[in-house]
């Protein structure tokens, strides 16, 4: 009976040895076992990501058309990077219907798609909002090293007061440029570089327009907003908020100094200074009239935009772009930067199952290795790299950030060409132009309740600008606009605002 039981025992064991020597043999060609859920070891015992599944990550931006091979070429830099260092995800585009961004992608939430990875653009995140789909971001930014690095002040500011949004991208400031060789054959020129009062530009336009043989000096992209950078301040609306005589706050564009600059701005058309066709004017349109040599000056903002109009303009007339500083007057800067919540930015879907890898991507993009994919492309395709030197293709023109708009954190190991700089000499002096005539705004978000009527008041405001400016309507009648401004949401709005603004 023993031995039987023994005999037993015996063939048990030589079926598990045989059992676990067939298990062992499943293995890939590192010897580990694929269907294993453990990460793989390395000699030493220590954990690898090697062999680590990717996780599916979806995502949804403007900026990365399926039909773009640089779309595909970037996904692919990102994956081979994430799994690099240790993080390895799949990612999963997911389309947007042609039209505006803003629209479509309110559509696409509202249907039920509601990605890991969100782009919002600005006014395309009421319906995200209103439904709590957003993941706040506080903590992860707490936490992170490379993306915390890139974000400027503004940027954390921001982020209190409106924590599901980031943005790592320099404030949205515009600023003018002029060409240079035009700029240079004017005498007033110097003047105005050494006091650039309002009368003082006003002599500049008008010779830069005879000097040059331009058709009108400003163009615009079809909104006076584009000419604010260079005077807004200079009247005296050194916020969105002004004081009013009374001290209490008052909507800036209808006050006395928002009516004093739309004064000026009429006259600015009346004596072809500005663009007749200003209004029906798009981005590419304004920009080639600069380029052709119809308009004299033209807005963008500051470094990248700054620094494709400067590359540009080399390229068809091979000359340069000159940065302008803002008139001086009641005040001097350009457009104050409202710090109360980002318009776009990244966001993270408090309903996903991947909010650590949708993070990790945002921080991969932020570190050494992301910032050089990101700012200058794929090496071999848009920079090279020889003797410790970075020298940019014909093919970086077309590239642009895609996550990290800021430059502050980016420090390349290797130099840059002399031939190929970074960013123009107009590019850095619009940088840092911006830094210093910027001012913080006191703009607040506007409560869901009241953003119909608000829009609805704006409107109002906007119509009644451009007729002035292009002489359908006069400025004796501003006080008859602010009524009507005030009745559609305008009154109840600037209660809110002195209710807001008094407790800070």
């Amino acid at each position: 009976m023993n031995r039987k039981k023994m005999n037993i025992m015996l063939i048990l064991m030589v079926a598990i040895a045989m059992l676990v020597t067939a298990c062992g043999g499943k293995t890939g060609n590192n010897g580990t076992n694929n269907g294993s859920n453990t990460p793989a070891t390395t000699n030493n015992g220590t954990n690898t990501p090697a062999d680590q599944e990717p996780v599916t990550l979806t995502f949804v931006n403007k900026d990365f058309p399926l039909d773009d091979p640089n779309t595909a070429k970037l996904i692919t830099k990102i994956e081979e990077g994430m799994k690099a260092q240790g993080t390895p995800v799949k990612i999963e585009v997911v389309p947007v219907q042609s039209g505006t961004y803003s629209e479509k992608l309110g559509l696409l939430l509202q249907s039920g798609t509601i990605p890991d990875l969100i782009y919002f653009q600005g006014g395309d995140y009421q319906f995200a909002i209103t439904q709590g789909i957003l993941e706040d971001l506080t903590p992860y930014i707490k936490k992170s090293t490379h993306l915390k690095a890139s974000l400027s002040e503004y940027n954390i500011e921001r982020m209190k007061e409106y924590p599901y949004l980031v943005y790592a991208a320099p404030t949205t400031t515009s600023v003018s440029v002029v060409r240079k060789d035009w700029f240079d054959q004017t005498a007033s020129g110097k003047t105005l570089l050494e006091n650039p009062t309002i009368d003082n530009y006003v002599t500049f336009f008008k010779e830069l327009k005879e000097v040059s043989g331009a058709k009108y000096v400003y163009t615009t992209a079809g909104t006076l907003d584009e000419i604010d950078p260079l005077f807004a301040q200079a009247f005296g609306m050194t916020s969105t908020w002004v004081k009013d005589d009374s001290g209490s706050y008052v909507y800036g564009a209808v006050s006395k100094y928002g009516k004093d600059k739309l004064d000026f701005y009429a006259k600015l058309y009346q004596e072809g200074l500005l663009d007749p066709e200003y209004l029906t004017k798009k981005w590419d349109t304004k920009e080639q009239a600069f380029y052709d040599g119809d308009a004299a000056v033209i807005a963008g903002r500051q470094g990248k935009v700054i620094n494709i109009y400067n590359t540009k303009m080399m390229e068809q007339n091979g000359v340069e772009v000159m940065p302008l500083v803002p008139a001086k007057g009641v005040g001097q800067g350009f457009v104050p930067i409202n710090v109360s919540k980002e318009d776009r930015g990244f966001a993270i879907s408090k309903l996903s199952k991947n909010k650590d890898a949708a993070f990790a991507l945002l921080e991969y993009m932020a570190s050494p290795e992301g910032l050089m994919l990101d700012q200058l492309g794929v090496e071999g395709d848009e920079y090279t790299i020889t003797d410790n030197q970075i020298t940019l293709t014909d093919k970086f023109p077309a590239w642009y950030a895609h996550f990290i708009d800021n430059t502050m954190n980016f420090k390349p190991e290797q130099t840059f060409n002399p031939e190929t700089p970074f960013l123009s000499p107009a590019a850095l002096e619009s940088l840092e132009l911006v830094q210093t005539y910027s001012t913080k705004d006191n703009a607040f978000v506007i409560p869901a309740e009241q953003s119909a009527a608000w829009d609805a008041a704006i409107a109002i405001y906007k119509e009644y600008a451009a007729n002035v400016v292009t002489g359908k309507a006069s400025i004796n009648d501003f006080d008859k606009m602010v009524e009507s401004f005030n009745a559609a949401g305008g009154k109840a709005m600037t209660e809110y605002a002195n209710q807001t603004l008094n407790k800070l």
